[in-house]
C-alpha cells in the first residue's frame, strides 16, 4: 500500500521512508520524532513550515536541504539548495518536481502570493508519485497532477478550505487523498467536522494518524 511509508507528523509535517533514506517535508513540531533526514524539503518560510530549529535537529552534514532561493540563507546545516517552480530535482537517488502553491482567493491572496515563488512538491518514492501541496488554494497546476497520493489543506484561513478541497479533489487524478494543514487552524471539534465532511465527499481519503501528539492552535 502507498501510505506505508508515509508517516503524518502533524499539520503539514510529514516523513516518507525510502528505502534507506528518510524524508522530511516542512518539519514543524517534531515531538520525538527526531530520526535523521537524508532529505529535507521545505515548501515556503512561514513559521509552521519552516522551523530552523527542527531542521538543526534532524539534519546531518550531508543531508540535503531544499528550500526556496529565498530562505537559503537562513539555513546554516547539512547541503542546502533553492528551488523555485516548474522545476525538476533529485537527490540520493529520489526525484521530484516543484510545482506553485499559492493563494487565488482575494480574501488570503496576500498570504502566499504567487510572486513569491513558493512551491509544493510531487515525489517519486518506490515507483510511488507523492503530492505535498505547501500553503495554497485550488490552483490551475494541480489539475494535471496524476499521482498516488495526494495531501491536500482543509482548514481554510491560509489555504483552501474543506469545501474547496472537495472540489479540488474532483480536478486532481489521485488513487488516495489525504487531509492536512487544519487542525492547528480550526481547533478541535471543527477539524473533526472539516475531517469527516472530507471522507465523506472525496472517494478513496484516508485520515492518517498522528506520529506525534495532536494540536490544537500554534500557541
Amino acid at each position: 500500500m502507498e501510505l506505508d511509508n508515509i508517516v503524518w507528523l502533524g499539520h503539514a509535517s510529514f516523513a516518507i521512508r525510502a528505502d534507506s533514506k528518510l524524508i522530511y517535508i516542512d518539519p514543524f513540531r517534531l515531538g520525538s520524532f527526531t530520526e535523521h533526514a537524508d532529505i529535507i524539503l521545505v515548501t515556503h518560510p512561514h513559521f509552521d513550515h519552516f522551523s530552523v530549529e527542527e531542521i538543526n535537529k534532524i539534519a546531518k552534514d550531508d543531508t540535503e536541504i531544499f528550500v526556496p532561493k529565498d530562505s537559503m540563507q537562513e539555513v546554516k546545516v547539512g547541503k542546502v539548495s533553492g528551488v523555485e517552480p516548474l522545476k525538476s530535482y533529485s537527490s540520493n537517488g529520489i526525484r521530484f518536481t516543484t510545482l506553485p502553491a499559492y493563494n487565488n482567493q482575494k480574501e488570503r491572496v496576500q498570504f502566499h502570493p504567487r510572486s513569491n515563488g513558493w512551491v509544493s512538491y510531487m515525489i517519486e518514492v518506490n515507483g510511488i508519485k507523492i503530492f505535498h501541496p505547501g500553503d495554497t488554494d485550488h490552483v490551475k497546476e494541480m489539475d494535471t497532477l496524476d499521482v498516488d497520493v495526494a495531501m491536500l489543506p482543509i482548514g481554510g484561513t491560509y489555504t483552501m478550505d474543506v469545501y474547496q478541497a472537495i472540489e479540488a479533489a474532483k480536478r486532481i487524478k489521485a488513487k488516495t487523498f489525504v487531509p492536512m494543514h487544519y487542525k492547528a487552524v480550526l481547533g478541535k471539534e471543527k477539524a473533526a467536522e472539516a475531517e469527516q465532511r472530507f471522507l465523506k465527499n472525496v472517494k478513496n481519503s484516508v485520515l492518517l494518524k498522528e506520529a506525534t501528539e495532536p494540536y490544537y492552535s500554534f500557541g
